[in-house]
């Protein structure tokens, strides 16, 4: 199992956002030292607590001070943006990354911005999936382009000099295109399956209760299956909210304690997703009753924490129950205190992961030889 990052971060509306942002950037490159496989950033234009505008601005800060980790955006929303936009950008922020870039794409699912970028009552999956075969459609074909949608017209005809190179959308260093991913965060959601049928790769995201994200893999599989590909559990990416410490009390304080970053983070998720009547997301059955979906419930389900022991435990439970995947990612939170968030996320790469890793070896080996005998 591959470790990773992934980052929607939510800081206290009274934190300077300069220093949001540098600590943040400093996430990113610690998790580069650290050997961390991958990391993603969210995006969003309305929120003053999850303040990070644009993913691949964001990003491309990261171009010069990161060296092996892959880079992603978690996620471009894409019926709030061009699809001529989203294409140059991200393929030069492809080529500045040397290829390490994964386009991470989604609907968007924060009402306000759909709100302000006039897209609130209109077919955001649909804006979504024209906006997405627009950029792919740029990268593999001519200028001076020809594309037609219902909600943008694409193409450079009137003003096309392929002479002195005028009218002509960038292409990505990785061809055909970078790698390309989901963020996943419906039950048995049909997304995933009509992603991987197009050769995507899913998150799931690490606000879901088990059965939820375990729900994503036969929806993954039968999207495989369509076209015959093979459905490797190896491109399956799941987010989990974890900290690290050194002893379990300081774990269970830093958490759970009411003014935790983690307690923070989600009071702010379960305010927009209660409020938007997506309170199943935090269930663990469908006929759960809505009251019964508290702070103190959704974090004491939702977040590990401990010693590195105790988090190992818990990582290898989930595994128990969601099934193999690919990759563990890291969700980031604000660091509320840096000396802490820098420890747990040392604490995830150097002890925690190679014990995990050292846990799943053992079963392998175990199970064949079984099998052999």
């Amino acid at each position: 199992m591959k470790l990773g990052f992934f980052t929607m971060p939510i800081h206290p509306l009274n934190k300077d956002w300069r220093q949001s942002l540098r600590e943040d950037q400093e996430a990113f490159v610690l998790a580069d030292r650290l050997g961390y496989s991958e990391a993603y950033v969210g995006e969003h234009s309305t929120d003053a607590a999850e303040n990070i505008t644009s993913c691949m601005m964001f990003l491309s800060t990261l171009a010069g001070q990161t060296k092996q980790i892959r880079l992603g955006t978690g996620t471009v929303n894409m019926p709030n943006t061009h699809p001529a936009a989203v294409a140059a950008q991200a393929a030069m922020l492809d080529h500045m990354l040397d290829g390490r870039f994964i386009l991470g794409i989604s609907p968007g699912g924060l009402l306000s911005d759909a709100e302000v970028f006039g897209n609130l009552g209109a077919d955001r999956n649909a804006m979504f999936l024209e906006c997405i075969n627009q950029v792919l459609e740029l990268w593999t074909t001519e200028p001076p382009y020809n594309l037609d949608g219902k909600f943008w017209k694409v193409g450079t005809p009137r003003t096309y000099l392929p002479e002195i190179g005028q009218g002509i959308i960038p292409r990505p260093l990785q061809r055909p295109h970078p790698p390309i991913v989901v963020t996943a965060v419906a039950p048995f959601s049909k997304g995933v399956t009509e992603a991987a049928a197009r050769g995507w790769d899913p998150i799931s995201a690490n606000f879901l209760m088990p059965a939820w994200v375990r729900s994503h893999w036969p929806k993954y599989v039968e999207g495989c299956e369509r076209t015959g590909r093979p459905a490797d559990p190896a491109n399956w990416r799941v987010a989990k909210s974890i900290f690290v410490a050194d002893d379990d009390r300081t774990a269970r304080d830093y958490a759970t304690d009411a003014d935790s970053p983690y307690t923070y983070y989600y009071r702010s998720l379960l305010t927009k997703l209660v409020r938007n009547g997506r309170a199943e997301l935090f269930k663990e059955r469908r006929d759960m009753p809505d009251e019964e979906v508290t702070l103190d419930y959704v974090t004491n389900h939702l977040v590990f924490h401990g010693s590195v022991n105790k988090v190992v435990d818990q990582i290898l439970a989930f595994r128990e129950q969601v099934g193999d995947f690919g990759t563990l990612l890291y969700a980031g939170k604000d660091w509320r205190d840096p000396v802490l968030g820098r420890r747990s996320m040392e604490l995830m790469a150097e002890k925690v992961m190679p014990a995990v890793n050292a846990a799943i070896g053992t079963e392998v080996v175990r199970v064949t030889g079984e099998a052999a005998a």
